[in-house]
C-alpha cells in the first residue's frame, strides 16, 4: 500500500445497473458513481449479458469516474472488492476472452432439460443429498452441460469456466478464483461437506479443471496488474479481495452476519440471504456457504419483482421519463384499497425460483373487469410480489430456520412496495441509513482483505433508521387473500405449463429454421 492510501473501493455489477463507492476506513462514503445497463433476453427463459461490453466496461468507467483526480486517484485506494450478479456462467478461451455472452443466474431457465437428464441419470435424491439443494435454474452445473451439448463449437474452444465476479477479479488481477458462497451454486460439481470441487459427477457435467480455485470472500485474490491499472486508473499492486455475488455483499452492507439475520434485497429480482448456524438442506431453498470461513447461509430468490414493475411502467407509460412514470404508478397504487378491488396477480413472469423452483411458471392475473385500470393492476403486482415474499418467509419457518430480524435493502426497500410487504407478512423490516447497496459491502470486504478492518467493525459501519412497522389492521385483509394466491398457482399450473412449453417449442422451431446454420446448403 502506498503512503496515504486510506480509501476502500467497492464495486458492484447488478442486473440492471452497476455502482461503485469510495469509503474511508470508518465507512463514510466519500464518492460514488453508477451506470445503467440492459439485459438481453434472446429467447423466453434466457437471460444474458456481455461480460466485456457490460461488466468490464462498467468497472472501467466507474473507476475512471471515481479516480479522476477530483479529488481522488488510484494512489488513494488501499483495497478493492468486486461483487456481481450470480451465479452466472461464462466460458473463456485460452486467452481468457469470453466465447459467448454470460448466461445469468436463476432467471435463466434454459437448462431445464439438462436438469431432468441429470436427475434421471444420477437420481434426484442422490443429487440432493450431495448438493444439499435440489437442482434448479440457480444451479450452474446444468448450464455447463447445456453449453457442452448445445454449443459444441464453443465448448471445444473453452479453457476456463467462470462467473461474473470471478471474471472481473481476473480482469483486475489475472487470477481465477471464486468464493465458496458462489461456488455453492455450482451443483453438482462441489462437495458441500468439504466445500471443495468434486469430480464425482464431472462426467455428467464437465471437468472441474476448468473451474476457478476456491477461496473465501475476504481473502486476497491478487493485486492490480499493469494492464488493469492502465484501463481503470487504479494503482499497480493494490490488493483485490476475492469478492462474492451481489446479494451477499448487499447483506454485509446492512449488517446481516449473525444466525437469524435475513436480508431481503429488493431489486430487479428479490433475493434472500438468511444466516444460519449450520446447513439446512431443503429442496425449496439453497443451502450455501456464507461469506467467511465457518459461516453458512440459506439463499432464496424470486424471479421477477423489480423487473415486473419496470415492465408495467414501460407498458403503461411509454415515452414518459422513468422517475415521473414510477411516481405516478406508486401514487396510483396507494389510492387503491388492499385487494386491488378483486384483482390477484402471480408475479412469475420469468418462471419462479424459490420456493416453487418452477421454470415453467408464468404471470397470471385473475379477476379483471372493465372497472379496473392501470392503478389496480399495479397495486395487484405489488401485492403479488408481497405474497411471494411471504411464501418464502413461511418456507424458512417451515424448514426450521427462524428469522430473528429482517433487514431490507435495495431500490424497493423504501416506498409503497416495502410497506405492503410489511403489511402482508406482518413482519418488521429494518433499513440501514447508508443505502448504497452491495458496493458498500464490497468496500467492507476490501478493508478486510487489505488488513485494515476486522469483521467486528461492521457494527460501527452500519446504523439503522426507525423500523418499517406492519399495520396490524391490514392482517385480516391479507390473511384472507393469501390462501387464494397459493391456490391460484396450484389451479392454473397445468394450463400455464402447457402454454409455456408450447411457446418454448415454437420459439425453438422458429430459431432453428431462421438460423443460417440450420438451412440446407445450396445445391442440395
Amino acid at each position: 500500500m502506498s503512503a496515504g492510501a486510506t480509501l476502500l473501493l467497492g464495486i458492484d455489477v447488478g442486473t440492471a445497473s452497476s455502482k461503485a463507492v469510495l469509503t474511508d476506513l470508518d465507512g463514510t462514503v466519500v464518492k460514488q458513481h453508477g451506470v445503467a445497463h440492459g439485459m438481453s433476453v434472446p429467447r423466453p427463459g434466457w437471460a444474458e449479458q456481455d461480460a466485456e461490453a457490460v461488466w468490464w466496461h462498467d468497472v472501467r468507467d466507474m473507476c475512471r469516474a471515481l479516480l479522476d483526480g477530483s479529488p481522488y486517484t488510484g494512489a488513494d485506494v488501499a483495497g478493492i472488492a468486486v461483487s456481481a450478479i450470480g451465479p452466472c456462467l461464462v466460458p473463456l478461451d485460452a486467452h481468457d476472452t469470453p466465447l459467448r455472452a454470460g448466461i445469468l443466474y436463476g432467471v435463466d431457465t434454459r437448462a431445464s432439460a439438462q436438469i431432468a437428464a441429470l436427475e434421471t441419470e444420477i437420481g434426484a435424491d442422490e443429487l440432493f443429498a450431495f448438493a444439499r439443494s435440489a437442482l434448479t435454474s440457480q444451479a450452474v452445473g446444468p448450464k455447463i452441460r447445456w453449453l457442452r451439448e448445445t454449443e459444441p463449437e464453443v465448448w471445444e474452444r473453452t479453457r476456463r469456466l467462470t462467473t461474473a465476479s470471478s471474471y472481473l477479479v481476473a480482469k483486475l488481477t489475472g487470477e481465477h478464483v471464486i468464493d465458496r458462497h458462489t461456488a455453492s451454486h455450482f451443483a453438482p460439481l462441489i462437495d458441500m461437506d468439504r466445500l471443495e470441487w468434486s469430480d464425482r459427477y464431472a462426467d455428467h457435467v464437465g471437468p472441474i479443471e476448468l473451474l476457478p480455485r476456491l477461496a473465501w470472500s475476504d481473502d486476497v485474490a491478487g493485486t492490480v496488474t499493469p494492464a488493469a491499472a492502465e484501463a481503470t486508473g487504479l494503482r499497480v499492486g493494490t490488493p483485490v479481495a476475492v469478492g462474492t455475488v451481489d446479494a451477499v455483499a448487499e447483506a454485509l452492507s446492512v449488517g446481516v452476519r449473525e444466525p437469524g439475520d435475513l436480508m431481503i434485497m429488493y431489486g430487479s429480482t428479490t433475493f434472500f440471504v438468511l444466516m444460519v448456524e449450520a446447513p439446512i438442506p431443503d429442496r425449496r431453498t439453497w443451502a450455501t456457504a456464507g461469506p467467511f470461513a465457518g459461516t453458512w447461509a440459506l439463499a432464496a430468490g424470486m424471479g421477477t419483482t423489480g423487473s415486473l414493475t419496470a415492465w408495467l411502467r414501460e407498458l403503461t407509460a411509454p415515452g414518459v421519463p422513468e422517475a415521473e412514470a414510477f411516481e405516478a404508478l406508486f401514487a396510483g397504487a396507494e389510492r387503491v384499497a388492499p385487494g386491488a378491488e378483486g384483482l390477484l396477480l402471480l408475479p412469475y413472469f420469468s418462471g419462479e425460483r424459490t420456493p416453487l423452483n418452477d421454470p415453467y411458471a408464468r404471470g397470471v392475473v385473475v379477476g379483471l373487469s372493465l372497472a379496473h385500470g392501470r392503478d389496480h393492476l399495479f397495486r395487484a403486482a405489488l401485492e403479488g410480489i408481497a405474497y411471494g415474499i411471504r411464501h418464502n418467509l413461511e418456507t424458512f419457518d417451515a424448514i426450521g430456520a427462524p428469522v430473528r430480524r429482517i433487514v431490507a435493502v435495495g431500490g424497493g426497500a423504501r416506498g409503497v412496495g416495502a410497506r405492503i410487504v410489511s403489511d402482508v407478512t406482518q413482519r418488521r423490516q429494518r433499513r440501514a441509513r447508508v443505502a448504497v447497496g452491495a458496493a458498500y459491502g464490497d468496500a467492507f470486504l476490501a478493508g478486510l482483505a487489505a488488513g485494515h478492518l476486522q469483521r467486528a467493525d461492521l457494527e460501527r459501519w452500519v446504523a439503522y433508521e426507525p423500523d418499517l412497522e406492519p399495520d396490524p389492521a391490514m392482517a385480516p385483509e391479507y390473511d384472507e387473500r393469501y390462501p387464494d394466491f397459493l391456490e391460484l398457482y396450484r389451479a392454473t399450473r397445468p394450463v400455464v405449463h402447457r402454454l409455456a412449453m408450447r411457446s418454448t417449442r415454437e420459439r425453438n422451431r422458429t430459431a432453428r429454421t431462421s438460423s443460417p446454420s440450420a438451412r440446407a446448403p445450396e445445391g442440395e
